[in-house]
């Protein structure tokens, strides 16, 4: 049995496409390449047990992926995963290029101004089609920062911290 901490979360199922076991998969994933290359996904169904699936194909469509995978063959197997994570081994996405970093790296980073002021935790990342953007969140209060290389200073993945230098007049917004 595979344990949560080595899978990604690489995108969620909406719901069953078509009678012949399609899945439409919302992708938090640079591409659906990513979905290629990793050749095994794992889904957990109604019950909550995980099951792991050979991917077939995967197509864009309409904003979603169509996700093919063997041993689903048609709707009523589909329809168990109505909602599911969509994971992948960490082992499986290979290493990022430099100066990349997989979003489940920078998850719970602390953040601090270049100053040493702390911001909060990345809580998420938006993705936005272009430049994404880190949520840091702290005591109920939330501050949007672009993930530009012009703002991040410095990811220090062993210190679990990130170094940023937001443009003029950004916290000013959050009263920061």
């Amino acid at each position: 049995m595979v344990s949560r901490p080595e899978l990604v979360m690489l995108g969620e199922v909406t719901r069953p496409h078509g009678l012949k076991g399609l899945l439409r998969v919302k992708s938090y994933a640079r591409s659906k390449d990513s979905f290629q290359e990793a050749g095994i996904v794992i889904l957990r169904d109604s019950s909550g047990s995980l099951a792991e699936f050979k991917v077939r194909s995967v197509v864009n469509h309409k904003g979603v992926l169509l996700l093919s995978l063997e041993g689903l063959e048609g709707i009523d197997q589909a329809e168990q995963y109505r909602g599911s994570p969509v994971f992948v081994r960490k082992e499986a996405l290979g290493r990022p290029q430099e100066d990349e970093y997989f979003w489940y790296q920078l998850l719970g980073l602390k953040v601090f101004l270049e100053s040493g002021y702390y911001l909060g935790k990345i809580s998420r990342i938006i993705p936005t089609g272009g430049t994404d953007v880190f949520v840091i969140s702290q005591g109920g209060k939330e501050v949007m920062i672009p993930a530009a290389h012009e703002v991040v200073r410095e990811i220090d993945l062993e210190q679990g911290t990130m170094t940023v230098a937001p443009p003029e007049g950004l916290l000013e917004l959050y009263e920061v």
